[in-house]
């Protein structure tokens, strides 16, 4: 056990309920989180990838102390989340629920100022670390408003500044840049990176795929609560390299798409939409005269192609590959 962060055949499941009729309902169990292990390095970035629904958050709440597990351990800088939770919480600097978890009635720095004090801080202390944050995080026009008055990129700015008060040497960011626009995104970005350098652990989810592959030293890649593949971003691609993987798009109806996935050398086909158009990304593990093989199964059933390339695996195609469906697609609906 020598990671920063260590989790072992960690699982939740629940319980749901579905009305039907006045009088009965019927139950269901979802299994958010399936036998999931792994380990955070100390100083790393790790990405947990995945679409919305995939597990992320249930994973975080469960090391954050928010949520307890089904069966399984996991320990936080040698806590164990469930018998060290005080010790867990105080060393964690943890942006979970973004700006809902504000006071909107008080201050940015009255907010920063409070949870200051829940770590203990004396006021010196809590104060002088609210105004470094808030210099970080260039909120010094607004902080003496109401974070009510605030915009909901500043929300999630000061969110994120909550995460920091302590100055934990692991950080767990759920999605911080949801929601957020392009600038504002990239400079959180930033500040992320710095604070990487600095030496802070940092476990960071998204659904966003040039995220994961920008900021991350290893991504796990995570769907229907299974974690399906864990590594850096050029061994995931790597590990796809023996195989090919075409782009083709058009007009593609799904006949011709299940067509195309009897061809015993197509491993995942998998479509999406894009201006209108479809986009078919297919993974083959035979080479030869697999191309021509697809343009005429797809012609045969009454597709209507515009361009077709090969390319280099990305980390998109990877996890195509281990899910057969794009990262777009929402796993609660899937």
């Amino acid at each position: 056990m020598s990671g920063t962060v260590c989790v072992e055949r960690l699982s939740k499941s629940y319980i749901v309920r579905h009305r039907k009729g006045l009088f009965h309902s019927q139950k269901r169990i979802v299994e958010a989180l399936k036998d999931v292990s792994f380990e955070v390095h100390p100083g790393e970035i790790l990405g947990l990838l995945g679409p919305n629904g995939a597990g992320k958050t249930t994973l975080i709440k469960i090391l954050t102390t928010l949520l307890l597990p089904s069966s399984g351990d996991a320990w936080i800088n040698g806590y164990h989340v469930q018998k060290n939770e005080n010790e867990v919480r105080a060393s964690v600097g943890c942006m979970l629920m973004g700006e809902r978890g504000l006071y909107w009635k008080l201050t940015g720095q009255e907010n920063l100022e409070y949870f200051g004090a829940l770590y203990h801080l004396k006021p010196t202390a809590r104060r002088r670390r609210a105004e470094e944050i808030i210099s970080l995080l260039d909120l010094n026009d607004i902080c003496n408003r109401p974070v009510e008055s605030y915009s909901s990129g500043q929300k999630m700015l000061l969110a994120f500044g909550k995460a920091l008060v302590n100055d934990s040497s692991l950080l767990i960011l759920d999605e911080p840049t949801n929601t957020l626009d392009v600038p504002t995104a990239s400079q959180l970005r930033a500040i992320v990176r710095d604070l990487n350098k600095q030496g802070k652990t940092i476990i960071y989810t998204t659904h966003i795929m040039s995220e994961a592959e920008m900021l991350c030293d290893r991504v796990a890649i995570i769907d229907y609560g299974n974690l399906l593949a864990i590594g850096s971003v050029a061994d995931l691609k790597s590990s796809l390299k023996r195989n090919q993987v075409i782009q083709i798009q058009g007009t593609i109806s799904d006949e011709a798409i299940s067509a195309l996935r009897l061809l015993p050398m197509v491993l995942q086909a998998t479509a999406a939409t894009v201006n209108g158009k479809n986009k078919l990304t297919v993974v083959v593990g035979e080479k030869r005269e697999a191309l021509s093989t697809i343009i005429a199964t797809l012609l045969e059933n009454g597709a209507s192609l515009q361009t077709i390339y090969q390319e280099q695996p990305s980390l998109e195609d990877v996890f195509i590959a281990k899910t057969g469906r794009t990262l777009s697609e929402d796993t609660y609906k899937a």
